[in-house]
């Protein structure tokens, strides 16, 4: 039988859905995702980050993915379509017994309806474990390396003046979710090429960077994002002189030190660290979102005994040098031993190179994607609601109605409707066919418009 994992909290988060008869309230976006009020997890953030489905509550210790939220609805965007492994970030692993943990310095904006949100906001997952502890006596865990190595003795506290060069803040606004949300980031380039986890921007319309050795904060643009390895390529705005982080591609091996960098809980005007060491290397997490009976998993992902709490998504795991082996993006909870997974920096910079290449790969999402901002039920295309200001709602698209066709090919799901949205452009004319809640039918020509980052 499956462990149970959720992904991380956020500080000052509530994953509750705050419902209302003329806008949904939850991330909008055209998100590889089902079409269904989703929770979202996110980095520190305010609200639900959209790539996650409504997930299934289990009583069970819980991997969480390493952000913070805040409070906020959830909802559903038509857009981007499914990568073809989705992920929506990668939640940590937890240890066997134990309740899940909430997340710290929460704040409520809203109450759930019954069954519909989760007071702690930590939607909770499926381990790909069976059985006993699997850091039991071996510490060794399906498809990876590992030792039983004593964590005893890690530590956490400030990051010192040089964990913190090279590092940024990224806080983002999520508008259709109600919310705002904060992690980590690495400076790749001198003209502000940053690197973080996807699930840190998932769902913003809006992202500004501060890096953390000097205080300067810029706008950033999306350059690409691979949810399927949980990676975001992000560009500054007008950055120029900046400090980069120093990079190590070896191999890590189990036992050897770190320490992970960041914003831990969301603290704003310092970074955190924790020390650690490495517990087992190639590992794979996996998420369970209720009504899918398909895992969300992170594979070859490096395992550290580093006391990771949200808002060190994104951030630096440095070896005994000081030099980043890793991206931090998930963490335990619900146990004693926090446990913290990391994506190899080997394969954070693969990706990187790809796109900032524009390389063409099913699992990689380029910018912003094309929007028409209603929110579905989780089956079939009647509307929960449109968001205001967006194509739908400018349209007459309201609550109760039923999207009918596209550009004249029928729809039936929010699979199909997503697809044939997500095959434009923020810009592109399309012709949207509906029938009212009064069973009318009407048909009007939109224009898409830029949805919050897929």
């Amino acid at each position: 039988m499956d462990d149970q994992t959720r992904p991380l909290p956020i500080p000052g988060a509530d994953d509750g859905r705050v419902p209302s008869s003329a806008e949904p309230t939850g991330a909008p976006a055209a998100y590889d995702r089902d079409p269904s009020w989703t929770y979202s997890w996110g980095p520190d953030t305010l609200s639900p980050a959209p790539r996650s489905r409504r997930v299934r509550r289990v009583a069970l210790p819980a991997l969480a993915l390493a952000l913070t939220l805040g409070a906020g609805g959830v909802g559903y965007a038509i857009g981007r379509p499914d990568a073809t492994t989705p992920t929506a970030g990668a939640p940590s692993q937890t240890l066997t017994g134990g309740q899940p943990q909430t997340a710290p310095d929460q704040t409520e904006e809203g109450q759930a309806p019954d069954g519909q949100g989760f007071g702690s906001g930590v939607p909770q997952g499926q381990l790909p474990y069976a059985g006993d502890d699997p850091f039991g006596s071996q510490g060794q865990a399906p498809g990876g390396t590992g030792s039983g190595v004593d964590t005893s003795g890690d530590t956490s506290g400030t990051a010192s003046s040089d964990q913190v060069v090279g590092l940024v803040r990224i806080a983002t606004t999520l508008k259709y979710d109600g919310a705002k949300a904060a992690g980590t980031g690495m400076v790749l380039t001198s003209d502000g090429e940053v690197i973080t986890n996807h699930h840190v921007v998932a769902g913003a319309t809006s992202i500004k960077v501060t890096v953390m050795s000097t205080g300067t904060t810029y706008t950033a643009d999306v350059v690409g994002t691979d949810a399927t390895a949980d990676v975001a390529v992000l560009q500054l705005e007008d950055a120029s002189g900046l400090t980069t982080v120093q990079t190590d591609t070896s191999a890590v091996g189990v036992g050897d030190a770190v320490t992970a960098v960041g914003d831990g809980e969301g603290t704003v005007d310092h970074l955190s660290a924790a020390t650690g060491q490495v517990l087992a290397t190639d590992q794979q997490i996996t998420t369970q979102s209720e009504g899918s009976t398909q895992g969300e998993s992170l594979t070859g992902l490096i395992q550290i005994s580093s006391d990771v709490v949200s808002g060190y998504s994104g951030g630096a795991t440095y070896d005994a040098d000081g030099e980043v082996v890793g991206m931090t993006t998930a963490a335990s909870t619900g146990t004693d031993d926090v446990v913290g997974y990391a994506v190899p920096i080997s394969t954070v910079l693969r990706i990187a190179q790809d796109l900032e290449q524009g390389v063409q790969d099913a699992s990689y999402a380029y910018g912003r994607p094309a929007f028409l901002g209603i929110g579905l039920g989780e089956t079939g295309t009647t509307v929960q609601g449109a968001y205001a200001g967006t194509p739908a709602a400018r349209a007459g698209i309201a609550e109760g109605d039923t999207i009918t066709a596209v550009d004249g090919t029928t729809v039936s799901s929010g699979d199909q409707l997503r697809s044939l949205v997500s095959a434009h452009d923020p810009g592109d004319s399309v012709e949207v066919t509906w029938r009212t809640a009064a069973g009318a039918t009407r048909t009007a020509t939109v224009t898409l418009a830029e949805g919050p980052v897929a």
